[in-house]
């Protein structure tokens, strides 16, 4: 491994053997929504109001974790305020010495070669970009690598899962998806309709993902995805990060780290070892599993899983899955 002097970032959760680290990616939190609301707030340091911190990164050893802008339904149209998040990303997270950007292959290639701790940045509802595909590409430039269609509700581009007509796409989502091939930015089903997950899977020329969902098998709330859509999900290459979110593990609370396990085994049982990933959904609940209560609690859910599965499954769990779905499917360096 290069740059020893940044071994400790991710030595916290070791291997079953204790010979190796064992790192964590994340694929969503909500971070720069409360750094956006609440600009005084220490990201490095901050104890109690943010799930996700350097210092629990650090702890917990994540080798990449996703930043996902979120706007509250007020500001939802603004663009001006996802600008304002994506500077918040790059001057308050990105910059920082012990992060590295990955924007391409070669990003994420160097990450897991130097242990710094990866960042990547995603949107989380199209609302703002009021139906300007220009939007998207700026986004591209400022380092948006993946495009959460909608939240619960409609927006220009699509139907979320809580809107009640349950429709799909519209005309100018699916340029959306045309628009979102071309650049390299992976499309990201969580919160989509039903019908609205049917049409990606139909229209996309790539591989998607759903980055923060649970089995609606074991748990039947209606932002989880049915088998079918597991399988079709499966079958085209994507992965689907398992979420933290109380309600989405079972519908009874509490809810303790166990729990996950019934839908790891469940996605496994569908034919998904290699297409389960970690979506937390840090900082965008407030509730949690007992023991899970934030970024820095990783190791106990690396150990519960160790009790459960091989070691090659659960590094594919963590980190792994993840790691091969972006080497796959994120762009290539540009030229000099």
């Amino acid at each position: 491994m290069t740059g020893t002097h940044h071994y400790f970032l991710i030595a916290a959760c070791k291997n079953s053997r204790g010979d190796a680290p064992l790192k964590i990616f994340d694929a969503h939190c909500d971070v720069l929504s409360k750094l956006l609301e609440n600009p005084g707030l220490d990201f490095e340091h901050e104890p109690e109001l943010l799930d996700v911190t350097l210092d629990k990164m650090k702890t917990s050893g994540i080798g990449v974790q996703n930043f996902a802008v979120y706007l509250p339904e007020k500001d939802a149209g603004d663009f001006r305020r996802v600008l304002e998040s994506v500077d918040l990303f790059h001057q308050r997270i990105a910059s920082n010495r012990y992060m590295r950007l990955i924007r391409s292959k070669d990003d994420l290639r160097l990450v897991m070669e130097s242990g710094r701790i990866g960042v990547m940045l995603s949107l989380e509802g199209v609302d703002a970009l009021q139906g300007n595909l220009t939007y998207v590409r700026i986004l591209f430039q400022l380092g948006v690598r993946s495009i959460g269609v909608t939240w619960n509700h409609a927006n220009w581009a699509a139907d979320g899962v809580m809107e009640p007509r349950g429709g799909g796409f519209t005309a100018k989502g699916k340029q959306l998806i045309n628009e979102c091939n071309r650049l390299g930015i992976v499309l990201d089903a969580a919160h989509l309709s039903e019908k609205g997950f049917w049409e990606l899977a139909e229209l996309s020329d790539k591989p998607f993902i759903v980055s923060h969902a649970n089995a609606k098998q074991i748990c039947g709330h209606a932002r989880n995805l049915n088998n079918k859509q597991i399988t079709e999900l499966i079958r085209a290459g994507g992965v689907m990060g398992v979420t933290f979110v109380p309600p989405f593990v079972q519908s009874e609370q509490p809810v303790t780290m166990d729990k996950l396990l019934m839908h790891i085994d469940h996605i496994c049982s569908l034919g998904g070892s290699r297409h389960i990933g970690l979506g937390s959904d840090f900082d965008g609940i407030t509730e949690w599993i007992a023991g899970l209560e934030h970024a820095g609690k990783y190791g106990r859910l690396v150990e519960l899983l160790q009790k459960h599965y091989s070691e090659e499954d659960v590094e594919h769990f963590v980190y792994k899955n993840w790691t091969h779905f972006y080497m796959r499917h994120l762009p290539e360096a540009p030229a000099e």
